[in-house]
Protein backbone atom coordinates (compact mmCIF):
# COMPACT_ATOMS: atom_id res chain seq x y z
CA UNK A 1 0.00 0.00 0.00
CA UNK A 2 2.85 2.36 0.90
CA UNK A 3 4.47 1.78 -2.51
CA UNK A 4 1.19 2.61 -4.24
CA UNK A 5 0.93 5.91 -2.35
CA UNK A 6 4.52 6.83 -3.19
CA UNK A 7 3.91 6.03 -6.87
CA UNK A 8 0.75 8.12 -6.89
CA UNK A 9 2.63 11.04 -5.39
CA UNK A 10 5.37 10.68 -7.99
CA UNK A 11 2.92 10.61 -10.87
CA UNK A 12 1.25 13.72 -9.47
CA UNK A 13 4.61 15.48 -9.29
CA UNK A 14 5.37 14.64 -12.91
CA UNK A 15 2.20 16.32 -14.12
CA UNK A 16 2.55 19.76 -12.64
CA UNK A 17 0.67 22.35 -14.63
CA UNK A 18 -0.20 26.02 -14.67
CA UNK A 19 -3.73 25.19 -13.55
CA UNK A 20 -2.86 25.86 -9.93
CA UNK A 21 -4.19 29.16 -8.70
CA UNK A 22 -1.72 32.02 -8.69
CA UNK A 23 -0.79 33.63 -5.42
CA UNK A 24 -2.92 36.69 -4.70
CA UNK A 25 -0.39 38.62 -2.64
CA UNK A 26 3.25 39.55 -2.95
CA UNK A 27 5.74 37.24 -1.26
CA UNK A 28 5.97 39.48 1.81
CA UNK A 29 2.19 39.23 2.28
CA UNK A 30 1.26 42.67 0.96
CA UNK A 31 -1.69 42.69 -1.47
CA UNK A 32 -1.26 42.77 -5.23
CA UNK A 33 -3.14 45.85 -6.42
CA UNK A 34 -5.75 45.76 -9.16
CA UNK A 35 -3.31 47.69 -11.38
CA UNK A 36 -1.43 44.44 -12.02
CA UNK A 37 -4.60 42.67 -13.12
CA UNK A 38 -5.40 45.16 -15.88
CA UNK A 39 -3.63 44.30 -19.14
CA UNK A 40 -5.92 46.36 -21.36
CA UNK A 41 -4.27 47.55 -24.54
CA UNK A 42 -3.90 51.19 -25.51
CA UNK A 43 -5.86 52.29 -28.58
CA UNK A 44 -4.40 54.60 -31.20
CA UNK A 45 -7.54 56.74 -31.23
CA UNK A 46 -7.03 57.51 -27.54
CA UNK A 47 -3.41 58.68 -27.82
CA UNK A 48 -4.19 62.20 -28.97
CA UNK A 49 -3.59 64.02 -32.23
CA UNK A 50 -1.76 61.87 -34.75
CA UNK A 51 1.46 63.16 -36.29
CA UNK A 52 2.29 60.92 -39.23
CA UNK A 53 5.98 61.49 -39.85
CA UNK A 54 5.71 61.31 -43.64
CA UNK A 55 3.41 64.35 -43.49
CA UNK A 56 6.32 66.39 -42.11
CA UNK A 57 9.25 66.10 -44.54
CA UNK A 58 10.27 62.62 -43.40
CA UNK A 59 10.88 60.30 -46.33
CA UNK A 60 10.55 56.54 -46.54
CA UNK A 61 14.25 55.84 -47.07
CA UNK A 62 16.28 53.04 -45.51
CA UNK A 63 19.69 54.71 -46.04
CA UNK A 64 18.98 58.39 -45.36
CA UNK A 65 19.47 59.36 -41.71
CA UNK A 66 16.50 61.53 -40.74
CA UNK A 67 17.07 62.21 -37.05
CA UNK A 68 16.57 65.96 -37.38
CA UNK A 69 13.27 65.74 -39.26
CA UNK A 70 11.79 63.02 -37.04
CA UNK A 71 12.82 64.94 -33.92
CA UNK A 72 11.14 68.03 -35.36
CA UNK A 73 7.85 66.11 -35.53
CA UNK A 74 8.18 65.08 -31.87
CA UNK A 75 8.97 68.67 -30.84
CA UNK A 76 6.04 70.05 -32.86
CA UNK A 77 3.63 67.60 -31.23
CA UNK A 78 4.83 68.53 -27.76
CA UNK A 79 4.60 72.27 -28.41
CA UNK A 80 1.05 71.82 -29.71
CA UNK A 81 -0.17 70.12 -26.55
CA UNK A 82 0.94 66.56 -27.27
CA UNK A 83 0.05 63.68 -29.55
CA UNK A 84 1.24 60.41 -30.98
CA UNK A 85 4.09 60.13 -33.48
CA UNK A 86 2.98 57.63 -36.13
CA UNK A 87 5.57 55.73 -38.17
CA UNK A 88 3.93 54.29 -41.30
CA UNK A 89 4.94 51.15 -43.16
CA UNK A 90 8.49 51.43 -44.48
CA UNK A 91 12.02 51.75 -43.12
CA UNK A 92 13.13 55.00 -41.47
CA UNK A 93 16.74 55.46 -40.35
CA UNK A 94 17.54 57.66 -37.35
CA UNK A 95 19.95 58.48 -34.58
CA UNK A 96 18.91 59.28 -31.00
CA UNK A 97 15.35 60.58 -30.63
CA UNK A 98 14.02 62.30 -27.50
CA UNK A 99 10.33 62.12 -26.73
CA UNK A 100 8.82 65.07 -24.92
CA UNK A 101 5.97 65.44 -22.41
CA UNK A 102 2.59 64.29 -23.73
CA UNK A 103 4.07 62.49 -26.73
CA UNK A 104 3.93 58.80 -27.61
CA UNK A 105 5.17 56.51 -30.39
CA UNK A 106 3.07 54.28 -32.63
CA UNK A 107 4.51 52.00 -35.33
CA UNK A 108 2.10 50.72 -37.94
CA UNK A 109 2.35 47.16 -39.23
CA UNK A 110 5.34 47.02 -41.56
CA UNK A 111 6.94 50.11 -40.02
CA UNK A 112 10.62 49.91 -39.05
CA UNK A 113 12.37 52.59 -37.03
CA UNK A 114 15.99 51.64 -37.63
CA UNK A 115 18.95 52.92 -35.65
CA UNK A 116 21.98 54.48 -37.27
CA UNK A 117 25.12 52.36 -36.85
CA UNK A 118 27.32 55.48 -36.45
CA UNK A 119 27.90 56.38 -32.81
CA UNK A 120 28.17 60.07 -33.78
CA UNK A 121 24.39 60.01 -34.25
CA UNK A 122 24.01 59.40 -30.49
CA UNK A 123 25.43 62.58 -28.87
CA UNK A 124 26.53 62.09 -25.25
CA UNK A 125 24.28 63.46 -22.50
CA UNK A 126 23.51 62.76 -18.81
CA UNK A 127 22.53 59.11 -18.47
CA UNK A 128 22.65 56.02 -16.30
CA UNK A 129 24.52 52.84 -17.13
CA UNK A 130 25.78 49.84 -15.18
CA UNK A 131 24.65 51.22 -11.83
CA UNK A 132 26.25 54.63 -12.31
CA UNK A 133 24.99 58.09 -13.24
CA UNK A 134 27.32 59.46 -15.88
CA UNK A 135 27.42 61.10 -19.26
CA UNK A 136 26.94 58.42 -21.89
CA UNK A 137 25.50 57.73 -25.31
CA UNK A 138 21.70 57.87 -25.40
CA UNK A 139 19.46 55.19 -26.82
CA UNK A 140 17.71 55.21 -30.16
CA UNK A 141 14.44 56.04 -28.37
CA UNK A 142 14.68 58.13 -25.19
CA UNK A 143 12.10 59.49 -22.74
CA UNK A 144 13.22 61.71 -19.85
CA UNK A 145 10.41 62.73 -17.50
CA UNK A 146 7.61 61.76 -19.91
CA UNK A 147 4.72 60.44 -17.84
CA UNK A 148 2.25 58.22 -19.75
CA UNK A 149 4.87 57.53 -22.41
CA UNK A 150 3.88 54.63 -24.64
CA UNK A 151 5.17 52.64 -27.57
CA UNK A 152 2.56 50.63 -29.44
CA UNK A 153 1.57 49.21 -32.82
CA UNK A 154 2.68 46.16 -34.77
CA UNK A 155 5.89 47.61 -36.18
CA UNK A 156 9.56 47.17 -35.29
CA UNK A 157 12.32 49.14 -33.63
CA UNK A 158 15.59 47.76 -34.99
CA UNK A 159 18.82 48.78 -33.30
CA UNK A 160 20.92 47.76 -36.32
CA UNK A 161 23.60 46.71 -33.88
CA UNK A 162 25.96 44.59 -36.00
CA UNK A 163 28.78 47.14 -36.25
CA UNK A 164 28.62 47.81 -32.52
CA UNK A 165 28.79 44.06 -31.78
CA UNK A 166 31.76 43.66 -34.11
CA UNK A 167 33.56 46.55 -32.41
CA UNK A 168 32.96 45.00 -29.01
CA UNK A 169 34.30 41.58 -29.95
CA UNK A 170 37.33 43.16 -31.63
CA UNK A 171 38.12 45.06 -28.43
CA UNK A 172 37.50 41.97 -26.31
CA UNK A 173 39.97 39.99 -28.46
CA UNK A 174 42.56 42.72 -27.87
CA UNK A 175 41.87 42.88 -24.14
CA UNK A 176 39.82 40.04 -22.59
CA UNK A 177 39.34 42.17 -19.46
CA UNK A 178 37.83 45.16 -21.24
CA UNK A 179 34.69 46.61 -19.69
CA UNK A 180 31.39 47.11 -21.45
CA UNK A 181 31.89 50.87 -21.45
CA UNK A 182 35.17 50.72 -23.39
CA UNK A 183 33.24 50.24 -26.62
CA UNK A 184 30.81 52.99 -27.61
CA UNK A 185 27.36 51.46 -28.06
CA UNK A 186 23.79 52.79 -27.85
CA UNK A 187 20.89 51.11 -26.12
CA UNK A 188 17.61 50.63 -27.98
CA UNK A 189 15.25 52.33 -25.49
CA UNK A 190 16.05 54.37 -22.36
CA UNK A 191 13.28 55.66 -20.08
CA UNK A 192 14.25 57.86 -17.10
CA UNK A 193 11.95 59.15 -14.38
CA UNK A 194 8.70 58.34 -16.16
CA UNK A 195 5.48 57.10 -14.57
CA UNK A 196 2.59 55.16 -16.10
CA UNK A 197 4.54 53.80 -19.07
CA UNK A 198 3.20 51.14 -21.43
CA UNK A 199 4.89 49.30 -24.29
CA UNK A 200 2.80 46.80 -26.27
CA UNK A 201 2.85 44.56 -29.34
CA UNK A 202 6.00 45.94 -31.02
CA UNK A 203 9.15 44.06 -31.99
CA UNK A 204 12.35 45.29 -30.35
CA UNK A 205 15.39 43.74 -32.02
CA UNK A 206 19.14 43.93 -32.61
CA UNK A 207 20.04 46.48 -29.97
CA UNK A 208 23.64 47.69 -29.87
CA UNK A 209 23.64 47.42 -26.06
CA UNK A 210 20.81 46.90 -23.53
CA UNK A 211 17.41 46.67 -25.22
CA UNK A 212 15.03 48.30 -22.71
CA UNK A 213 16.40 50.28 -19.76
CA UNK A 214 14.01 51.82 -17.22
CA UNK A 215 15.52 54.03 -14.51
CA UNK A 216 13.54 55.47 -11.60
CA UNK A 217 10.17 54.65 -13.17
CA UNK A 218 6.87 53.70 -11.56
CA UNK A 219 3.92 51.81 -13.02
CA UNK A 220 5.45 50.22 -16.12
CA UNK A 221 3.59 47.67 -18.27
CA UNK A 222 5.28 45.65 -21.01
CA UNK A 223 2.67 43.63 -22.91
CA UNK A 224 3.04 41.22 -25.82
CA UNK A 225 6.51 42.38 -26.82
CA UNK A 226 8.90 40.43 -29.04
CA UNK A 227 12.46 41.12 -27.88
CA UNK A 228 15.35 39.56 -29.76
CA UNK A 229 19.07 39.77 -30.42
CA UNK A 230 21.24 36.98 -31.84
CA UNK A 231 23.35 34.59 -29.77
CA UNK A 232 24.85 32.73 -32.70
CA UNK A 233 26.94 34.02 -35.59
CA UNK A 234 27.96 37.54 -34.61
CA UNK A 235 26.70 37.45 -31.04
CA UNK A 236 25.03 40.58 -29.70
CA UNK A 237 26.87 41.30 -26.42
CA UNK A 238 25.14 42.81 -23.38
CA UNK A 239 21.73 43.03 -25.06
CA UNK A 240 19.61 42.48 -21.93
CA UNK A 241 15.93 42.35 -22.86
CA UNK A 242 14.62 44.39 -19.89
CA UNK A 243 16.71 46.23 -17.30
CA UNK A 244 14.75 47.54 -14.31
CA UNK A 245 16.85 50.06 -12.43
CA UNK A 246 15.27 51.52 -9.26
CA UNK A 247 11.71 50.84 -10.45
CA UNK A 248 8.42 50.21 -8.64
CA UNK A 249 5.28 48.43 -9.89
CA UNK A 250 6.23 46.66 -13.11
CA UNK A 251 4.17 44.14 -15.09
CA UNK A 252 5.86 42.13 -17.85
CA UNK A 253 3.23 39.95 -19.49
CA UNK A 254 2.94 37.76 -22.60
CA UNK A 255 6.39 38.73 -23.86
CA UNK A 256 8.93 36.71 -25.83
CA UNK A 257 12.56 37.31 -24.93
CA UNK A 258 15.65 35.81 -26.55
CA UNK A 259 18.87 37.79 -26.17
CA UNK A 260 22.60 37.27 -25.76
CA UNK A 261 22.59 38.29 -22.09
CA UNK A 262 20.05 38.43 -19.27
CA UNK A 263 16.35 38.52 -20.12
CA UNK A 264 14.97 40.44 -17.12
CA UNK A 265 17.69 42.02 -14.97
CA UNK A 266 16.96 43.90 -11.75
CA UNK A 267 19.53 46.62 -11.19
CA UNK A 268 19.91 49.62 -8.89
CA UNK A 269 23.51 50.53 -8.12
CA UNK A 270 26.93 49.10 -7.35
CA UNK A 271 29.97 49.82 -5.24
CA UNK A 272 30.95 49.58 -1.55
CA UNK A 273 28.79 52.55 -0.58
CA UNK A 274 26.04 52.10 -3.17
CA UNK A 275 23.34 52.02 -0.49
CA UNK A 276 24.29 55.58 0.55
CA UNK A 277 23.99 57.07 -2.95
CA UNK A 278 20.66 58.80 -3.63
CA UNK A 279 20.95 57.90 -7.31
CA UNK A 280 20.53 54.24 -6.35
CA UNK A 281 17.64 52.37 -4.79
CA UNK A 282 15.43 49.30 -4.74
CA UNK A 283 13.24 47.55 -7.26
CA UNK A 284 9.96 46.43 -5.74
CA UNK A 285 6.65 44.96 -6.75
CA UNK A 286 7.61 43.26 -10.02
CA UNK A 287 5.45 40.65 -11.77
CA UNK A 288 6.68 38.68 -14.80
CA UNK A 289 4.04 36.30 -16.12
CA UNK A 290 2.87 34.32 -19.14
CA UNK A 291 6.18 34.87 -20.93
CA UNK A 292 8.35 32.66 -23.13
CA UNK A 293 12.13 32.75 -22.93
CA UNK A 294 14.46 31.61 -25.67
CA UNK A 295 18.22 31.75 -25.28
CA UNK A 296 19.39 34.08 -22.52
CA UNK A 297 22.09 34.07 -19.86
CA UNK A 298 19.32 34.05 -17.25
CA UNK A 299 15.56 34.38 -17.35
CA UNK A 300 15.51 36.42 -14.11
CA UNK A 301 18.68 38.02 -12.77
CA UNK A 302 19.24 40.02 -9.61
CA UNK A 303 22.31 42.16 -10.25
CA UNK A 304 25.02 42.53 -11.17
CA UNK A 305 24.42 46.16 -10.19
CA UNK A 306 21.70 45.97 -7.54
CA UNK A 307 21.35 46.81 -3.87
CA UNK A 308 17.79 45.80 -2.97
CA UNK A 309 15.09 43.82 -4.80
CA UNK A 310 11.87 43.00 -2.97
CA UNK A 311 8.56 41.42 -3.92
CA UNK A 312 9.29 39.80 -7.27
CA UNK A 313 6.93 37.23 -8.80
CA UNK A 314 7.93 35.22 -11.89
CA UNK A 315 5.21 32.79 -12.97
CA UNK A 316 3.28 30.93 -15.66
CA UNK A 317 6.18 30.95 -18.11
CA UNK A 318 8.17 28.67 -20.39
CA UNK A 319 11.96 28.48 -20.56
CA UNK A 320 13.55 27.21 -23.76
CA UNK A 321 17.32 27.07 -23.41
CA UNK A 322 18.22 29.71 -20.84
CA UNK A 323 21.62 29.40 -19.22
CA UNK A 324 19.95 29.97 -15.84
CA UNK A 325 16.41 30.16 -14.51
CA UNK A 326 17.03 32.34 -11.43
CA UNK A 327 20.35 34.05 -10.82
CA UNK A 328 21.37 35.95 -7.70
CA UNK A 329 24.58 37.76 -8.61
CA UNK A 330 26.48 38.55 -5.42
CA UNK A 331 29.07 41.30 -5.89
CA UNK A 332 31.82 41.20 -3.26
CA UNK A 333 32.08 45.01 -3.43
CA UNK A 334 28.38 45.88 -2.98
CA UNK A 335 25.90 45.48 -0.09
CA UNK A 336 22.90 43.63 -1.53
CA UNK A 337 19.59 42.28 -0.34
CA UNK A 338 17.43 40.11 -2.59
CA UNK A 339 14.28 39.15 -0.73
CA UNK A 340 10.73 37.88 -1.14
CA UNK A 341 11.14 36.38 -4.59
CA UNK A 342 8.65 33.79 -5.86
CA UNK A 343 8.92 31.58 -8.94
CA UNK A 344 5.82 29.51 -9.64
CA UNK A 345 4.34 27.55 -12.52
CA UNK A 346 7.47 27.38 -14.69
CA UNK A 347 8.43 24.68 -17.14
CA UNK A 348 11.21 24.08 -19.64
CA UNK A 349 14.99 23.74 -19.88
CA UNK A 350 17.94 25.66 -18.45
CA UNK A 351 21.60 24.86 -17.86
CA UNK A 352 21.26 25.86 -14.19
CA UNK A 353 18.08 26.16 -12.16
CA UNK A 354 19.11 28.27 -9.18
CA UNK A 355 22.45 30.09 -9.49
CA UNK A 356 24.00 31.94 -6.53
CA UNK A 357 27.68 32.79 -6.52
CA UNK A 358 30.10 35.69 -6.26
CA UNK A 359 30.15 38.01 -9.28
CA UNK A 360 33.63 39.52 -9.42
CA UNK A 361 33.62 41.07 -12.88
CA UNK A 362 34.89 44.66 -12.69
CA UNK A 363 34.40 44.88 -8.93
CA UNK A 364 36.23 47.50 -6.85
CA UNK A 365 36.16 47.92 -3.06
CA UNK A 366 37.79 51.36 -3.43
CA UNK A 367 38.87 52.49 0.05
CA UNK A 368 36.52 50.23 1.99
CA UNK A 369 38.47 47.83 4.20
CA UNK A 370 35.75 45.28 4.94
CA UNK A 371 33.76 43.32 2.40
CA UNK A 372 30.07 44.29 2.62
CA UNK A 373 27.64 41.50 3.40
CA UNK A 374 24.91 40.48 0.98
CA UNK A 375 21.65 38.67 1.69
CA UNK A 376 19.20 36.40 -0.09
CA UNK A 377 16.07 35.79 1.96
CA UNK A 378 12.59 34.32 1.48
CA UNK A 379 13.11 32.79 -1.95
CA UNK A 380 10.43 30.30 -3.08
CA UNK A 381 10.31 27.98 -6.08
CA UNK A 382 6.92 26.32 -6.52
CA UNK A 383 5.31 24.09 -9.16
CA UNK A 384 8.24 23.85 -11.56
CA UNK A 385 9.13 21.26 -14.23
CA UNK A 386 12.73 21.74 -15.31
CA UNK A 387 15.42 19.87 -17.22
CA UNK A 388 18.90 21.13 -16.49
CA UNK A 389 22.56 20.28 -16.13
CA UNK A 390 22.79 21.59 -12.56
CA UNK A 391 19.65 22.45 -10.65
CA UNK A 392 21.36 23.72 -7.47
CA UNK A 393 24.20 26.01 -8.51
CA UNK A 394 24.63 27.53 -5.06
CA UNK A 395 28.14 28.24 -3.78
CA UNK A 396 29.21 28.82 -0.19
CA UNK A 397 30.42 32.37 0.34
CA UNK A 398 31.48 33.84 3.71
CA UNK A 399 30.18 37.25 2.67
CA UNK A 400 26.70 36.05 1.68
CA UNK A 401 23.85 35.17 4.03
CA UNK A 402 21.12 32.96 2.57
CA UNK A 403 17.97 32.14 4.53
CA UNK A 404 14.40 30.92 4.24
CA UNK A 405 14.45 29.16 0.88
CA UNK A 406 11.42 27.01 0.08
CA UNK A 407 11.19 24.43 -2.70
CA UNK A 408 7.70 23.02 -3.32
CA UNK A 409 6.14 20.76 -5.95
CA UNK A 410 9.19 20.49 -8.18
CA UNK A 411 9.99 17.90 -10.82
CA UNK A 412 13.63 18.32 -11.76
CA UNK A 413 15.83 16.38 -14.15
CA UNK A 414 19.46 17.27 -13.53
CA UNK A 415 22.81 15.80 -14.54
CA UNK A 416 24.38 17.10 -11.34
CA UNK A 417 22.46 16.04 -8.27
CA UNK A 418 24.39 17.49 -5.33
CA UNK A 419 22.39 19.78 -3.03
CA UNK A 420 24.28 21.22 -0.06
CA UNK A 421 21.55 22.23 2.36
CA UNK A 422 24.04 23.68 4.83
CA UNK A 423 24.64 26.76 2.66
CA UNK A 424 21.13 28.08 3.35
CA UNK A 425 19.79 28.75 6.83
CA UNK A 426 16.22 27.51 6.83
CA UNK A 427 15.77 25.47 3.65
CA UNK A 428 12.70 23.30 3.11
CA UNK A 429 11.71 20.76 0.46
CA UNK A 430 8.12 19.63 -0.01
CA UNK A 431 7.11 17.23 -2.77
CA UNK A 432 10.37 17.82 -4.64
CA UNK A 433 11.66 15.14 -7.02
CA UNK A 434 15.17 15.19 -8.41
CA UNK A 435 15.58 12.62 -11.18
CA UNK A 436 12.39 10.94 -9.88
CA UNK A 437 13.84 10.65 -6.37
CA UNK A 438 12.02 12.40 -3.54
CA UNK A 439 14.26 14.83 -1.63
CA UNK A 440 13.81 14.41 2.08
Amino acid sequence: MKKILVLATLISSLNLSFSQQNTVSFPDGSPISSWFKNDEKLQLKDLGKQYRITDFEVKEDSVLIQTKNIQAVIDKASLNGGGVIVVPSGVFLSGALFFKPKTALYLEKGAVLKGSDAIADYPIRPSRIEGQNLDYFPALVNAYGVDHFSISGEGTINGNGKKFWEAFWKRRSENPDCTNLEVSRPRLIFVWNCNDVQFQDVKLINSGFWTNHFYKCKNVKLLNLYIFSPHIGIKAPSTDAVDLDVCENVLIKNCYMSVNDDAVALKGGKGPYADKDENNGPNKNIIIEDCTFGFCHSALTNGSEAIHNRNVIFRNSKINGASRLLWLKMRPDTPQRYEYILLENIQGEAETGLAIFAWRQFYDLKDRKDIPLSYGDHITLNNINLKCTNFYGVEKDPNVRLSNFKFENLNIESVKMKIDKSIINGITFENVYLNKTLIE
